[in-house]
């Protein structure tokens, strides 16, 4: 897989993607990451990317030409199965979106900055606007790279063992149960006789119930 990833600030978001099983994925060469820098195509003489607003109002807007020069460049050579776009007004991530993306073979993602890019922008490429929730961040590096550890971390090879990935919260729209290792009694917190029974049947339906009654109290909405 092949993930473009479009800012204005490569570091921002390279940082999270550095380390553990990303980082891992990556040098396995299970995923190529490039980090392409939004400023490196602007034609302004003064380096700039942004601009005032039409109609008036606070901010500054991304401009349309760096944006557009960048991306007709990344699709000039290779096919993209989805062009995303970081933007509180998006589609909430969740689980089952991150399964869909992670079978595509390459994706760009834009990052949004100040006031957000262009609408014309995200009329001529947009293919997916993403949000991670109901709150406005500085710009569209940290949800870039939410996203992109979100997808990454279910490629095979990504997490040595792949049953892990399936186990994971809202895998099955439940919660994952309680989870526990040694030792068995700390300072007289145990852990749950079942789970020492070595019955795995046991140990299966227990999780499961706890799944269940998790969701129940903590995410009645997802129980729905």
């Amino acid at each position: 897989m092949r993930i473009d990833i479009l800012t204005l600030f490569p570091e921002i978001v390279q940082g999270p993607l550095n380390h553990s099983i990303i980082k891992r994925a990556v040098d396995k060469g299970i995923v190529e990451i490039c980090y392409h820098n939004i400023r490196d195509y602007t034609t302004n003489k003064h380096n700039k990317v942004d601009d005032a607003p039409f109609g008036g109002g606070a901010g500054m807007v991304m401009s349309i030409q760096p944006i557009d020069d960048l991306i007709t460049k990344l699709k000039s050579e290779r096919e993209y199965d989805d062009i995303i776009y970081t933007t509180p007004d998006g589609e909430t991530l969740n689980q089952p979106m991150a399964n869909t993306i992670s079978t595509y073979e390459n994706i760009i993602i834009l990052c949004g900055h100040y006031k957000g890019i262009d609408h014309r922008i995200r009329d001529m490429f947009i293919t997916k606007e993403i949000s991670i929730g109901d709150y406005v961040l500085t710009g569209g590096e940290l949800a870039a790279a939410v996203i992109t550890d979100s997808i990454v971390r279910l490629l095979p090879g990504a997490i040595s063992d792949e049953t892990s990935a399936l186990s994971d919260s809202f895998q099955d729209n439940l919660l994952s149960p309680p989870v526990y290792t040694r030792p068995s009694d700390y300072k007289g917190q145990k852990v749950p006789d079942v789970l020492l029974s070595g019955n795995f049947k046991e140990i299966d339906n227990w999780r499961h119930q706890q799944s269940i009654d998790r969701t129940k109290k903590l995410r009645p909405d997802l129980f729905k």
